[in-house]
C-alpha cells in the first residue's frame, strides 16, 4: 500500500513539475507583453514587470492592422474546419459501414498520402493554385488544406464501432445512407469531431509556410505572418510581439477551453479498431 501511494505522489509531483516546465514560456509571453522594449532585454530577466504597459495591446491593433489579419485567419481557420469535419465525416462513415468494390485499395492509398512529404508537394500545389486562379485569394488559402488523410483515417476507426444494430433500425424506419448517417451516426461522433475539429483550427490558425508564398497583398495576410510586421530589419519590439503573441493565442485558448470535455471524451474513446 505504502508503495502504491508512494507511486501516484510520485507521479503527480513529475506531472506537476511537467506542467510547470510547458506552462512557463507562456507566463513568460504575457509577462514580457506588459513591459517595455528595454526591460524585456534586461538582464538579469525578471518575471514579473517592474513597470506595466497595458498600452501594447493598444498599439498591437494600431500600428499594425491585427485586427485584419485575424479576422482572415478566423475565415480560414473556421472554413477548413468546418467543411473538413463534415467531408472527413462522410468519407470515414463510407469507408467504415458500406460495402463497395474496392474499398480498401481507396482506404490504403489515402492512407499512403500521409507518407509524402509537405515540401515535396508544395511546387505542384503552388502551380495548381496558380492555373485555378486561387493566389492571393481566400480559396488558395482554404481548399488545399481541407483534404486530409489523418481525418479521414480518424473518422473510419470511429465509424468502425458503430453499432450495426443502429443502423438497421434506421433502415427500418425507412431512412437512407444520408439520413442515417446526419441524424443517427454523427450526433454520436461529436467527442471525436471536437478532437479533430481543435487539431484542424489549430494547424490551420497557426500555419505560417504556405500563407507565406500564396499570399501577396497585405490585405491577405493571417496572425503568423502578421506577427512578422514586429520584427524589423535592424530591431525588434519584443514587447508588441509578445503582445501579439498573447492576442493570437486567445481564441485556440478559448476553443480548448470550451471543447475540453469533449476532447477528453474522444481521446478515451479513440482506441484503433481493427
Amino acid at each position: 500500500m505504502r508503495t502504491s501511494a508512494l507511486r501516484r505522489w510520485s507521479i503527480r509531483a513529475l506531472m506537476i513539475l511537467i506542467g510547470i516546465v510547458m506552462f512557463f514560456p507562456f507566463a513568460w509571453m504575457v509577462s514580457s507583453s506588459f513591459k517595455s522594449n528595454k526591460e524585456v532585454l534586461a538582464y538579469p530577466p525578471s518575471l514579473i514587470p517592474g513597470e506595466w504597459h497595458p498600452e501594447n495591446f493598444v498599439h498591437v491593433f494600431t500600428d499594425v492592422p491585427f485586427a485584419l489579419y485575424m479576422l482572415n485567419s478566423a475565415i480560414v481557420a473556421v472554413t477548413v474546419t468546418v467543411v473538413a469535419l463534415i467531408l472527413h465525416a462522410m468519407s470515414g462513415y463510407a469507408l467504415a459501414t458500406l460495402r463497395f468494390r474496392g474499398r480498401e485499395a481507396i482506404f490504403i492509398g489515402i492512407i499512403a498520402t500521409m507518407m509524402v512529404p509537405f515540401y515535396s508537394l508544395l511546387v505542384p500545389l503552388l502551380n495548381i493554385s496558380k492555373t485555378l486562379g486561387w493566389i492571393d485569394s481566400f480559396a488558395g488559402l482554404i481548399i488545399p488544406w481541407i483534404p486530409h488523410a489523418f481525418g479521414i483515417f480518424l473518422m473510419r476507426q470511429h465509424f468502425l464501432g458503430f453499432p450495426r444494430e443502429l443502423k438497421d433500425a434506421a433502415a427500418v424506419d425507412g431512412a437512407g445512407t444520408l439520413r442515417t448517417f446526419f441524424q443517427v451516426a454523427l450526433p454520436t461522433s461529436y467527442p471525436m469531431l471536437a478532437s479533430l475539429g481543435i487539431i484542424y483550427f489549430i494547424g490551420n490558425w497557426d500555419r505560417f509556410l504556405w500563407p507565406l508564398i500564396i499570399t501577396n497583398s497585405p490585405e491577405m495576410l493571417t496572425v503568423p505572418l502578421g506577427l512578422v510586421q514586429f520584427q524589423g530589419q535592424y530591431s525588434t519590439q519584443w514587447n508588441l510581439l509578445m503582445a501579439a503573441a498573447v492576442v493570437a493565442s486567445i481564441p485556440t485558448l478559448v476553443l480548448f477551453i470550451l471543447l475540453q470535455k469533449r476532447i477528453v471524451a474522444g481521446v478515451t474513446m479513440s482506441g484503433i479498431k481493427g
